[in-house]
């Protein structure tokens, strides 16, 4: 008798993000009949864990080191990280020998996942396709858009633009011409989505593509949420008042939640609030509930407004229940995200390093008060409702292993 598919997750542990994704496609095919496995970092591993699936141990830079490095618009891994990650990638591909790797955010697999000879697919977002047109690349926050108007460090950042991405793409170039493999050229793009097969956890109608290459494929919004116990407020919550559920993420600064927490103490309103797992110095107003995590789809789905740090987990989650969405964004990924977002009418994005109380309040009572937001954000979670992520994952891993038997 033939063993089982081995299906094999390399979930990058630089943010909850990355792991997040793997664990919710690993779902789709924990009823088929395929072994799955997920590598992951210990630092979430209590995550990941599952009767499903195994999960076997993987270095991850931490996610300090990454934050850092994306806060100073510095490569985020350097070539002999990359070589050390490219070791420990094929002594796993090696021992487990599967049939597919699913990559997410772990670039190294661009090189190791090819010498081994393995199919190989990448989860990502849509707007970091090559084929996705973009016309101007927005300006995140860096060092010098601190003490410098928007408006000049945004013509710096596009003349320094191009120079700027080639420095982000040499070191998985270095290690590619090391291994005999071609250069993915100087498009930050390449890097972040070579695989043989691209997985986009997003819609079309969001991510227009019009010639969309064979192997990329829209799964949809790709959903989960941590497991744990519900806080003990959860069933105490005012129900005369609206809800902002506002969460940051494990990328999120301290001091913007308290920011965000302080702005809209006095407001007719209740706020849910996740740390997820940081810390609020400050002693919380009466008006807000704080927990470490908190089921993200329910919460949102609860709320008139999720206020985040814009990135792609949380925005979908609060979309899929017809929820706007005000991201405070900081890096590239971020922005990209809540401009599309933006533009589909469904929410609005504010800067990291421009927010202030004041703003965000006004911000706030507008969006609530417009209905534009939500007609916008219900219009998308129908198109979510239309792209189940996890079924088209499953058929995806079913028509990719017939076509190799």
């Amino acid at each position: 008798m033939h063993r089982p598919k081995r299906v094999l997750f390399f979930a990058e542990a630089v943010t909850l993000a990355h792991v997040a994704r793997p664990i919710a496609l690993a779902k789709s095919l924990a009823s088929k009949n395929y072994e799955v496995f997920i590598a992951c970092d210990s630092r979430y591993q209590h995550f990941v864990k599952s009767e499903h699936w195994r999960t076997v141990p993987l270095h991850s830079i931490s996610s300090q080191q990454f934050l850092r490095a994306l806060a100073r618009g510095k490569p985020v891994y350097d070539a002999p990280t990359l070589r050390q990650y490219v070791i420990e990638d094929r002594e796993l591909i090696g021992l487990l020998k599967p049939d597919l790797i699913v990559g997410d955010f772990r670039l190294s697999l661009s090189v190791s996942a090819r010498l081994a000879g393995v199919p190989y697919a990448t989860v990502t977002n849509a707007y970091w396709s090559p084929f996705f047109p973009v016309r101007d690349f927005p300006l995140p926050v860096l060092p010098m858009t601190r003490f410098m108007p928007v408006s000049v460090a945004r013509s710096l950042f596009r003349l320094g633009q191009r120079v700027a991405f080639g420095l982000h793409c040499r070191p998985l170039n270095q290690v590619r011409h090391d291994k005999e493999l071609p250069s993915l050229g100087s498009d930050l793009r390449r890097v972040y989505t070579d695989a043989d097969y691209v997985l986009y956890g997003f819609v079309p109608a969001i991510f227009p593509i019009v010639h969309l290459p064979k192997n990329l494929f829209f799964l949809g919004p790709i959903l989960w949420t941590p497991p744990g116990r519900l806080p003990d407020w959860w069933g105490e919550l005012p129900g005369d008042k609206p809800i902002i559920y506002l969460t940051l993420g494990s990328s999120g600064s301290a001091r913007l939640m308290e920011t965000a927490l302080q702005a809209l103490a006095d407001q007719p309103i209740t706020v849910i609030a996740s740390t997820a797992g940081g810390e609020v110095t400050k002693r919380p107003p009466a008006n807000a509930y704080i927990a470490d995590y908190l089921p993200g789809t329910e919460a949102a789905a609860r709320s008139s407004l999720v206020v985040c740090n814009g990135g792609s987990p949380t925005s979908q989650q609060a979309l899929a229940a017809g929820v706007p969405v005000l991201g405070i964004a900081g890096n590239m990924d971020q922005f990209l995200n809540m401009e599309a977002v933006a533009t589909a009418g469904a929410g609005v994005v504010v800067r990291a390093d421009r927010v202030n109380g004041e703003g965000l309040r006004k911000t706030v009572e507008a969006m609530l008060t417009s209905p534009g937001f939500r007609i916008g954000a219900r219009r998308l979670a129908n198109e979510f409702a239309s792209h189940d992520s996890e079924s088209r994952f499953a058929t995806f891993v079913a028509d990719l292993m017939s076509r190799r038997e």
